[in-house]
């Protein structure tokens, strides 16, 4: 006990010298009973000495949580703990920092539900119901719930007003606490009394003293018949008695239903949970206050008898000052930034929903550009339509695009197969899909094509046909062009088969040790080492370093392997034996060689293909000899803003096929000197997929495939996107 008493007088030393007492912002009478309650515990554990100098804890009462962010920033209050999307809103707009979060069993996130107790309800259907939700900007029950309905175009939002305009024309009555300000037809079914002096109101308040607050309330709001469907986080269901269960379903995101014990598998997305909150100046003496009373008051308290921080059963209400389930708190580094508090999918989201009110970002489309070429490419785009903003946005490759999306910084790209598995696994979503197929015939009345076949490409290895001793089983020692880094037809496919005698398919499953081993050198843009060797860089306004994972370096992409890399450059000293590519531009590329100035006197007859059982075969007879099929690139954004980018590219689509002798051609790019620059240049038009999933579209082989290689292939991008920041602090 000395050792303990030590350790509170040094805390309590911090505060006490200060002169002041650590204010909590309590919303409800219940709440500030129980603050109270702590602060009888504090003083009957704190030494003497610390209680004589004035360190105690006192409770304020507000009117709500927006009113206890006013009272922190005007110092008429210390410390309070919000919801993660009220977080956001006291750190960005009102200047507060976040101390710590609260930690749950299954670690520091919440799942959204949407519970029901009509059976034949589901969850593409809630217009035009009733509904509850646990408070306006809440994760669980506001901003996930909202992004998914937007992200799946089952609600609509023209952006010409705020979200909350459009909810509450969405659902006939709502009872939304907090959104009063926003749309008072928000709070038609919330019960808190009325008045109209501000302390008195509790009327669709972010208080308790609201019936309906909060995910207990609004459950209790759906219980009571008032609501349809209550939008709630899943630490919620724990209340819900286990003879009351069977009357309860979730609505799950396929249009089905599922028990309340499926909340894992049935749910509208994962955020993070509540954080505390302080100003600036009072950060560190908070974050000790806050270990002071997790040390003595928490689950492993060595004072949990006298007191239980996460407990509210005494005092007739749920989630009193932290949530009931709360196993511990993160205390939080003083450097640590709000989108490493709350993460960047979430951040975004809260973005996208407008959680910062309009601005010219909600206007545009920012589209991912790798190269000088595409930017050119994409400016010209930008120049020719008359569909919303288009603003190009320069990265350095596909992984970088991949970033900037998960950043908030981009907001969409077209990505080959590979590229469209990692976005996947980055929470990111497939908006439409490029055609490869015969002409685009649209339904009468249709702005878009809707089918479930989605052609693929094929990867192809190719070899100059004088080069009689090369071919596959017999590529050891050999210089190759391997299109770009994680490219399917270039990095994906081809170690697959058999290269050399020395490699075989029991050999490694990492693409990069197999190609290191296999071959002398190569060119595999956005790789190191020997696999760089044969690259060339770019020139001129292009200008980059050797073996960038972009169009400047000059072996990049399906013009890069063939014919430049296998020609050499303008000495004939830099080339490979055998290239890796996709087959589909293979002939217009090699024509093309001519009019670029590249090389004179190339066709089509000078290059052979590599067939997997070691024969070779004419360019023409690429459907029998290549090296496995590819599925097609998709467009892929953040979930919140597939229906704007989705309305951006067919009113582009719109606007290049009633105008087919302009200039500019959305699906071709040798006049800027490449191949396929922000589209495929085999694509004939978009098909709508954003109601499918990414593994949908990449089919289960390929998909399969591609885990199997990620799995055993250390990747940068996933690493930074597999930062979780439910299991982060």
């Amino acid at each position: 006990m000395r050792g303990l008493n030590a350790i509170l007088l040094f805390f309590y030393f911090v505060l006490c010298i200060r002169g002041k007492k650590m204010r909590w912002c309590t919303v409800s009478n219940p709440e500030k009973r129980k603050c109270v309650e702590l602060a009888k515990a504090l003083v009957a554990v704190l030494p003497p000495a610390a209680l004589s100098a004035g360190g105690r804890l006192s409770c304020v009462r507000a009117s709500s949580t927006t009113d206890c962010i006013d009272r922190i920033r005007a110092n008429r209050a210390d410390i309070v703990t919000l919801d993660a999307g009220e977080v956001y809103s006291a750190v960005k707009q009102f200047g507060l920092v976040t101390i710590a979060k609260e930690i749950y069993s299954g670690g520091g996130c919440i799942l959204s539900v949407a519970v029901v107790r009509n059976s034949s309800l589901d969850i593409r259907s809630l217009q035009g119901l009733r509904s509850c939700h646990s408070g306006v900007r809440w994760t669980a029950g506001w901003s996930l719930p909202l992004g998914f309905l937007l992200s799946r175009n089952y609600l609509s939002w023209s952006k010409e007003q705020p979200l909350s305009q459009d909810v509450s024309t969405f659902f006939s009555a709502s009872c939304v606490p907090g959104a009063g300000a926003m749309a008072p037809t928000l709070c038609s079914l919330c019960q808190g009394l009325k008045s109209y002096t501000r302390q008195k109101n509790h009327h669709c308040e972010t208080s308790h003293s609201e019936p309906f607050y909060n995910s207990h309330g609004a459950l209790r709001c759906l219980r009571s018949g008032v609501g349809d469907v209550a939008f709630v986080d899943h630490l919620a269901l724990e209340s819900i008695q286990d003879s009351d269960r069977d009357e309860f379903r979730l609505l799950c995101t396929d249009g089905t239903q599922a028990p309340l014990s499926h909340y894992r598998n049935c749910n509208l997305g994962r955020g993070p949970g509540g954080g505390t909150v302080t100003r600036l100046k009072s950060r560190k003496i908070a974050s000790k206050f806050l270990v002071t009373l997790q040390m003595l008051f928490g689950q492993r308290g060595r004072e949990r008898r006298r007191f239980q921080l996460f407990n509210s059963s005494s005092f007739g209400e749920n989630d009193l000052l932290f949530k009931d389930l709360t196993d511990k708190l993160a205390v939080l580094p003083d450097d640590v930034d709000v989108s490493q508090v709350l993460g960047l999918d979430y951040v975004a989201l809260l973005k996208g929903l407008g959680h910062e009110g309009s601005s010219l970002e909600d206007s545009v489309v920012r589209w991912c550009c790798i190269s000088h070429a595409e930017q050119k490419k994409c400016e010209q785009w930008a120049l020719n339509i008359k569909s919303d903003p288009l603003v190009c946005v320069r990265a350095v490759s596909m992984r970088d695009c991949i970033e900037k999306m998960k950043r908030d910084e981009v907001d969409a790209v077209s990505l080959d197969a590979t590229h469209s598995f990692i976005a996947g696994k980055c929470g990111l979503v497939p908006v439409v899909t490029e055609y490869y197929g015969g002409k685009c015939v649209l339904a009468e009345g249709s702005t878009h094509l809707e089918t479930d076949e989605l052609p693929s490409v094929v990867g192809v290895a190719v070899a100059k046909r004088s080069s009689r001793n090369v071919f596959m089983g017999n590529l050891g020692g050999r210089r190759s062009c391997l299109g770009h880094m994680y490219s399917p037809a270039g990095w994906l496919l081809p170690y697959r088969h058999t290269l050399s005698l020395e490699h075989n398919s029991s050999s490694p499953c990492d693409p990069n040790q197999v190609y290191n081993d296999v071959f002398w050198k190569g060119c595999l843009p956005g790789s190191e080492g020997n696999l760089c060797k044969v690259c060339l860089g770019g020139t001129g306004e292009a200008a980059t370093k050797r073996c960038s994972d972009n169009h400047n370096e000059r072996y990049y992409g399906n013009m890069g392997p063939v014919p430049r890399c296998l020609v050499g450059d303008a000495s004939g000293e830099s080339y490979g034996d055998v290239a890796f590519l996709e087959q589909h531009n293979l002939l217009a590329n090699i024509l093309a060689l001519n009019s670029t100035g590249w090389a004179e006197g190339w066709t089509s007859s000078d290059y052979e293909l590599l067939c997997g059982d070691g024969r070779r075969a004419p360019l023409s007879e690429w459907e029998s000899c290549n090296l496995g099929n590819i599925p097609p690139n998709s467009i892929m954004t953040r979930p919140v803003l597939t229906a704007r980018v989705y309305d951006f590219l067919i009113k582009s689509q719109e606007t290049f096929a009633a105008n087919p002798n302009t200039e500019f051609k959305l699906f071709e790019s040798l006049q800027y000197g490449e191949s396929d620059l922000l589209f495929k240049d085999a694509t004939q038009c978009f098909v709508h997929t954003s109601h499918m999933d990414y593994r949908s579209i990449l089919g289960e082989e390929f998909y399969r495939h591609a885990e199997m290689v990620f799995n055993c292939t250390h990747s940068d991008i996933l690493e930074f996107c597999n930062q979780d920041v439910c299991n982060t602090f």
